[in-house]
Formats: structure tokens, sequence, C-alpha cells
């Protein structure tokens, strides 16, 4: 079965979907994990919080969304929130495509300097961490990103176009440092 049919199985209550899935996919989420935290005890935690999401979302999965593609999301977005728990300044997270894309499909090359693409994510608000994710991962129109955040298109052009420019302020200053 496909990532997408085991997650649909363990939607409808197929607990052995959900044990295939935990199977195929642990090394690489606590991979990313641990590669971002730099602490494996520490990413063990979020690594449960990730699964712990994955589990109360799972009626809500869309077979039509690839399932790495997903858990992912989840296990950064997550990844995000315990980085602005720790009010730490100084733990970067990754906004690259390229570098979470590494942990999706190990066999794909690397092509970005990671010190080039982290980025301070704490800095950002919920709601621009959520438009920047639908508009960029799931490729939402500002149309379709204003009836999920209940606002108008145009408040979500405003606060994805405030959330890049945020960033790339971010990213200069990070440039700028030795």
């Amino acid at each position: 079965m496909t990532d997408e049919e085991l997650m649909k199985a363990y939607a409808d209550g197929d607990m052995d979907a959900f044990r295939t899935l935990y199977k195929r996919h642990k090394n690489r989420v606590l991979g990313f994990l641990t590669a971002r935290l730099g602490d494996r005890s520490e990413a063990e935690d979020v690594f449960q919080s990730v699964f712990t999401k994955l589990h109360a979302a799972r009626r809500r999965y869309r077979q039509e969304i690839p399932f790495l593609a997903w858990i992912f999301t989840i296990a950064r977005n997550t990844l995000i929130d315990h980085t602005r728990k720790q009010h730490s300044y100084r733990k970067y997270v990754t906004t690259s495509e390229e570098a979470v894309e590494q942990y999706i499909d190990p066999g794909r090359p690397d092509t970005s300097s990671i010190s080039d693409v982290v980025v301070e994510l704490s800095s950002l608000t919920e709601a621009q961490r959520q438009a920047l994710e639908l508009r960029f991962s799931q490729g939402l129109t500002f149309e379709e990103i204003s009836m999920q955040m209940q606002t108008s298109a145009d408040n979500a052009r405003q606060i994805i176009s405030r959330a890049v420019r945020q960033l790339r302020t971010l990213m200069g200053r990070q440039g700028a440092a030795p």
C-alpha cells in the first residue's frame, strides 16, 4: 500500500496502517528533528509531539496530498512551536524546501548550504507561518488561503508579503553575521 492509502486506512481506524507508516518514516522524521535541534533527547520529545499531532489530525488528511510532505509540514511546524517555547533566540530552524526535501527524498542532491537557508522562524506569527505554508508548500491561491484562514484574499496576500519581507530581513542579517 502507498503511504497515502495507509494514512487513509489509519484515518478510518486501522492501527496496523499506522504502525506501517511509523516504521517506514520514523527514522527520517527523527533524523530531520535531530539535525535541526542538535540534541537527540530534545528531538525525541518533539518527535513524540509530531506523531501526537498526526494522530489528532488524521481525519483531516486528504489522500491527494503526499503523505511525506504532510508529515514533514507537521514536523516543521512542531519544531517551530518547540523552538518558540524554549525562548531561545539562538535556535534556528530551516525554511529551505530543499533541506526538508533531503529527508523526503534522500537520493536528491543537496543544492543549498544550510548556513544560507536557516532563519529564525519563531519571529513569525502563527498566521504568517500558516499563510506561507498554504501558499508555498500546498500551492494554494490567495483566494483559497483566505477561505482557509477566514480572512479576505487581500489580507492573505498582505500577510504573506509581510512574512516574506521579514524572512528576507532575517536572512540578510544572518548572511552578514560572522
